[in-house]
């Protein structure tokens, strides 16, 4: 018996009528002066948790309906919680109540860690939600039809899903710039002989900056895919990021350098359109950074400054 008890990692202590030990085993070390001591409970577990363990005790004995309880203790290693199953017995003739302790500290340990997990979860979800819904908002007030308000949503969406992918291959990390670019270049630029340039550090973003500042790269490549660079199949434009300082504080800036080729039309770079939304106000504002967005008859320029706290150079 002993042996099935250790195996299940349970104890036992069972007491006469008037809470003097009979008999017990297996009780882990921190709670073998339940054994040795009369209404040890208060040594044990603390004065108000001991009143509410006799209060059970005699309710079982008073009814005859067994019980159960959880009890917190502290200990070196952190908080362990014991289950106390209350249950009233009769042994060789004398009446008792038989209290089994189990150690459920990692079941609850678990729990707690799954419940943070989910909040959080719920949280991110919701931010997600929230950036779907802007981009439908934004995207029907730019919409001049339905067919142009679907193709271009659903290119967002997608956008957002590459994003989004990243982040949770890597377990809600973040994801690296590179990756990124190259994730939302590649529905527009399937050259792989000739990649697009993208230069300097690799830094690896906030799972915020990934999703954000892939929106910005994707409206940045899908305005190039229409009317720009890529809609010529060139390569001109570059991508660099470098070190700089945003408020005397470290940041990195992302610089979009795009030479236009010389029949190329800026109808997407109008002053109202959803794109120039993004890249000046949502993202920067999102990020708690800045950005600069340059348009001329032959270059597109975008300088985004994103702050520490949004990424993490490793090296």
């Amino acid at each position: 018996m002993e042996l099935v008890l250790k195996k299940s990692g349970a104890g036992y202590v069972y007491q006469s009528d008037n809470f003097d030990t009979v008999i017990s085993g297996n009780l882990p070390e921190g709670l073998r002066l339940l054994a040795t001591e009369h209404l040890g409970e208060e040594t044990v577990f603390g004065a108000e948790e001991s009143t509410r363990l006799v209060a059970l005790k005699r309710s079982v004995a008073c009814t005859n309906t067994p019980a159960s309880t959880e009890i917190d203790l502290t200990s070196a290693t952190g908080v362990l919680t014991y289950r106390i199953d209350i249950e009233r017995v009769d042994v060789t003739g004398m009446t008792g109540i038989l209290c089994v302790i189990t150690d459920i500290s990692e079941t609850r340990h678990r729990e707690r860690i799954l419940k943070t997990l989910l909040r959080e979860l719920s949280h991110r979800s919701k931010n997600l939600l929230a950036i779907i819904q802007g981009i439908a908002t934004q995207t029907a007030r730019q919409a001049l039809s339905l067919d142009y308000f679907l193709t271009k949503f659903r290119g967002r969406i997608q956008s957002l899903s590459y994003s989004q992918d990243l982040v949770t291959d890597s377990s809600w990390r973040g994801a690296y710039l590179f990756a990124l670019t190259e994730r939302q270049f590649s529905a527009y630029w399937p050259d792989s002989q000739t990649p697009i340039a993208i230069n300097g550090i690799n830094a690896h973003l906030s799972p915020n900056a990934t999703l954000h500042i892939g929106l910005a790269l994707h409206e940045l490549i899908v305005n190039s895919a229409s009317y720009g660079a890529i809609s010529a199949g060139v390569n001109s434009l570059t991508i660099d990021c470098f070190e700089t300082m945003l408020d005397e504080n470290a940041a990195i800036e992302l610089a979009w350098v795009e030479n236009l080729p010389p029949a190329a039309t800026q109808r997407e770079v109008d002053e109202h359109t959803f794109a120039r939304t993004v890249l000046e106000r949502v993202v920067p504002v999102a990020i708690g950074g800045k950005a600069m967005y340059l348009t001329t008859p032959d270059r597109i320029e975008y300088h985004l400054t994103i702050p520490s706290r949004e990424y993490e150079i490793i090296a």
